[in-house]
């Protein structure tokens, strides 16, 4: 975390200070050069990492420059969309995967698995953005039958905004606390398309996953001892198989977890879901670096922290696993 902290910092810097980026040529340049020494970008540049590593002891992520917001705020109202976001899309992907993979395994060698094999290819393969576009068009503007875009219609929002006290940011939570069934049809409508386009993202890479454990397992010594018995194939998949191919998956989650949130960037801008993905870019446009900084490093120590807990995770169900 150090590292990657250390070296968003000093990327950020590359190019000058954050006030000139962002300000340059709109200002004089009387005013920018006293914006600048307000701001204390004119101090040597190890005195200023020194202090934002100081600031990032006390969760202090800076002000924005585009809107005058604290960093925190931002991470906190936009980070819960995102979160709302990879939480539907790790659904569509073990729904859709993990069972596919464990038939590919049975249907080894065969049409079926052959035809799951290219789907799962598709489905790593295929740039988000695009499979948001294709979606959008078929199941939005073709049939009508979901949203195109957005976290939730207009009147549902006002209803989360006004009769929700402390709401989380969560719109499904918040939708629920409204107690109002047309609220909660509406966000997990909103939700459909953006979760399918980046879980298939996932999907593709369990379905792979467990297809190929699963197989590995059935060639396993004591596997073969239960078929020897005259134990039905189908009961030594369900049995015997399944259960010892899924312990791989939590340790590649990890890695997803970072596919997720670099996913959703483009699915968020693609679908106008206003998380961290979505505001990430529209503050690049505003060239604020101050945000950006924020939310990287935000996304950075997420990923980290992921990767070390899924790593404990696996080391304790899994008895072979010793750190």
């Amino acid at each position: 975390m150090f590292v990657l902290v250390t070296t968003v910092f000093f990327l950020m810097r590359s190019t000058g200070d954050p006030i000139t980026a962002a300000l340059g040529g709109r200002l004089p340049a009387a005013e920018l050069a006293e914006r600048v020494r307000e701001a204390g970008y004119d101090r040597p540049l190890l005195v200023q990492y020194a202090e934002y590593l100081g600031d990032l002891v006390r969760l202090d992520f800076g002000t924005t420059l585009s809107d005058r917001r604290p960093v925190l705020e931002v991470l906190t109202t936009f980070g819960a969309a995102t979160l709302e976001l990879a939480f539907y899309a790790l659904i569509v992907a073990f729904v859709v995967g993990v069972p596919l993979g464990r038939f590919a395994a049975y249907a080894r060698d065969r049409w079926p698995d052959a035809v799951l094999r290219v789907f799962a290819i598709f489905c790593y393969a295929t740039p988000v953005f695009f499979a948001g576009m294709l979606l959008k068009l078929v199941f939005a503007s073709g049939l009508g039958w979901l949203p195109v875009a957005g976290r939730a219609s207009t009147r549902s929002e006002i209803l989360i905004q006004t009769s929700v006290e402390n709401p989380t940011n969560i719109y499904l939570v918040d939708a629920v606390r409204t107690g109002n069934g047309e609220v909660i049809s509406d966000v997990l409508q909103h939700a459909v398309l953006p979760a399918i386009a980046l879980g298939l993202l996932t999907a593709g890479v369990f379905l792979r996953l467990v297809r190929t454990n699963v197989i590995g397992t059935l060639g396993m010594g004591y596997v073969e001892a239960a078929r020897s018995r005259g134990v039905s194939e189908r009961r030594l998949l369900r049995k015997h198989a399944y259960r010892p191919a899924l312990i791989p998956i939590v340790t590649v989650m990890g890695l997803q977890i970072a596919l997720l949130l670099s996913g959703a960037v483009l699915t968020e801008t693609t679908f106008e879901w206003k998380g961290l993905g979505f505001q990430l870019v529209q503050y690049l446009q505003a060239r604020d670096f101050v945000a950006v900084q924020g939310m990287v490093v935000l996304l950075a120590v997420i990923v980290a922290v992921t990767n070390f807990v899924v790593d404990v995770i696996a080391a304790l169900i899994d008895p072979r696993v010793r750190y």
